[in-house]
């Protein structure tokens, strides 16, 4: 039985899926997988559904979502009673389930892994750490929820997760000399991200290592006009230098072994729950 949050929220139990159809209640389930382990407080709960203007009978309603999740694990007979899974704590609720049975804990996991790896210089092992990550989304995080307040934070931590990593799993294929296999993710990343600097100078620096110079030079002046048009800025400094670079005829180092450059392989701060930290739990 496993659970996902990395596209849309569903629950597996074998090869059915048995995923709750009513939305507010999938709304609480995936509070509850984001925060396994740990107490979800009442009032989370409530802003989570309804905001800043809960109905009177907010309180009465959200423990019927949560009687329905009982059932639920009951009904799928992931325990003999539903309480023993989703335990009523003071001020809230808690679900003990394993964590390696939800995919975002998985991919935290494996993105913890693959970036101690790259920072130790063992790209190749990093790549494929890093790649088994990113096979585990299948689209937009809560892709079925329409997120609250609470869940908007944790989905946007989460694409940011996403990023980093798909950014760390380029500089370690970079690392082992691999332009060529690139040129078409970079180009799609481009397309689907044209504000990000970052897409755009390693496309640029892989394009030149390849000698394909004129395709770097146009992939530099579209961006330029691209963040001219739309914000009203110049290319970084770091992507005015590859342009400079460029214009000059001097090869543009690319990372290699042992030789890190990019984004931070500092692996995130573990705080025992997947997504944003909150002054209080969630």
């Amino acid at each position: 039985m496993r659970f996902t949050v990395l596209g849309s929220v569903e629950v597996i139990n074998g090869d059915r899926h048995c995923t709750p159809s009513a939305p507010k209640v999938r709304q609480v389930l995936a509070l509850l997988l984001l925060r396994a382990n740990h107490l979800v407080r009442v009032d989370s709960i409530i802003e989570e559904l309804w905001c800043d203007s809960p109905p009177k009978s907010a309180m009465t309603t959200a423990q019927t979502y949560i009687y329905q999740l009982r059932k639920m694990i009951e009904r799928e007979r992931f325990a003999q009673r539903g309480e023993d899974i989703l335990q009523t704590q003071s001020f809230g609720y808690l679900l003990n389930f394993r964590t390696d049975a939800i995919d975002a804990w998985n991919f935290e996991k494996l993105a913890a892994e693959g970036q101690a790896e790259l920072r130790a210089g063992r790209a190749e092992q990093a790549a494929a750490t890093l790649a088994k990550a990113l096979k585990l989304w299948a689209g937009p995080a809560l892709g079925n929820i329409a997120c609250g307040p609470v869940l908007s934070a944790y989905a946007v931590q989460l694409e940011e997760q996403r990023l980093q990593v798909l950014q760390q799993r380029i500089e370690a294929e970079l690392q082992l000399g691999r332009e060529r296999e690139l040129v078409g993710e970079l180009r799609r990343l481009v397309a689907e991200n044209p504000l990000n600097e970052w897409f755009h100078g390693r496309l640029i620096r892989v394009l030149q290592a390849i000698g394909r110079r004129h395709e770097a030079l146009q992939t530099y002046q579209k961006l330029r006009t691209i963040l001219s048009e739309e914000i009203g800025l110049s290319p970084s400094i770091e992507v005015q230098r590859i342009h400079q670079g460029l214009l000059a005829d001097d090869q543009v180092l690319l990372p290699r072994q042992n030789a890190h450059m990019g984004p931070s392989t500092s692996a995130p701060e573990r705080t025992g729950t997947v997504g944003p930290r909150r002054s209080r739990s969630a």
